[in-house]
């Protein structure tokens, strides 16, 4: 048997996929954070807002599946957006038992302003933009692998 040395330990802390993924995940939402403090915006908040820009209204049900994230976690994000008035939570006048998220329009208002954070974040982290593009295809096969959603690639023989 031989020698575990660090460039072969498979445990090695620097070699380790979810090591890259956690670090990677603080260090880029810590750049969001000074952009979306002057919007009284935390993250999950600011990704709260981007999928109403993009799809309101919706039911907190669907707000949820888009963002993945469970009604324990989601309810209290959007009382907050509610309390700084960039939503409204209404009952579905279709089904009593759902709550419609739609946007006030100060919310609207607000995407102006949220317009400028993309291009903020790629000036950051000094990339080309096709490189973050096929960061986000890799990272996407990455969730939907993990989720057991994915095709495994082709192996080669």
């Amino acid at each position: 048997m031989e020698p575990v040395t660090e460039a072969t330990d498979p445990l090695a802390l620097d070699r380790q996929v979810c090591f890259a993924l956690s670090i990677a995940s603080r260090s880029v939402i810590a750049l969001y954070r000074p952009l979306l403090q002057p919007l009284g915006l935390t993250h999950p908040q600011y990704l709260a807002m981007l999928a109403l820009w993009q799809h309101e209204p919706l039911s907190v049900k669907e707000l949820g599946e888009l963002l993945q994230l469970d009604p324990g976690t989601l309810s209290p994000l959007l009382k907050r957006l509610q309390a700084l008035g960039y939503i409204h939570r209404e009952r579905n006048s279709k089904d009593e038992r759902a709550l419609a998220v739609t946007l006030t329009p100060a919310g609207r208002a607000l995407r102006a302003e949220a317009e400028k954070i993309p291009p903020a974040i790629v000036a950051r982290l000094g990339m080309e933009l096709d490189e973050l593009q096929d960061l986000h295809r890799a990272l996407t096969r990455v969730i939907a692998a993990a989720r057991g959603t994915g095709a495994p690639e082709p192996q080669d023989a």
